[in-house]
């Protein structure tokens, strides 16, 4: 994986354990809703990965569009199923979702190094 890709797990994994670090039990119950939402069940991981990387764009929210590239990665997502996700993003969001479909690309590419 690339530079960027190492940079962005770094410092998710850094930051996360200093949030986590706090004996706060809101943060650590949303940080563990996230967690479960994303596993096995009635849809496939790959399938809530996609729905993720949808939701994260039309949110234009681009650590999570990372965050749901590196998972759909991990998941074996084509790159033709994920330009139906970006298709899909832009019919909901509007044409503002283009700049983070551009990022969402780049990061890609990095992934696949």
């Amino acid at each position: 994986m690339g530079e960027k890709v190492d940079q962005f797990n770094e410092y998710r994994s850094k930051m996360n354990d200093r949030i986590l670090s706090v004996d706060n039990k809101v943060v650590k119950r949303i940080f563990n809703v996230d967690t479960n939402a994303y596993t096995e069940g009635a849809l496939p991981v790959k399938t809530k990965e996609l729905m993720g990387l949808v939701a994260s764009l039309v949110l234009r929210c681009d650590d999570c569009v990372k965050y749901h590239l590196l998972k759909c990665r991990e998941n074996n997502v084509s790159e033709e199923e994920l330009f139906e996700v970006f298709g899909i993003a832009t019919l909901v969001g509007g044409t503002i979702v283009v700049p983070h479909m551009r990022r969402a690309v780049e990061f890609w590419d990095e992934l696949l190094v």
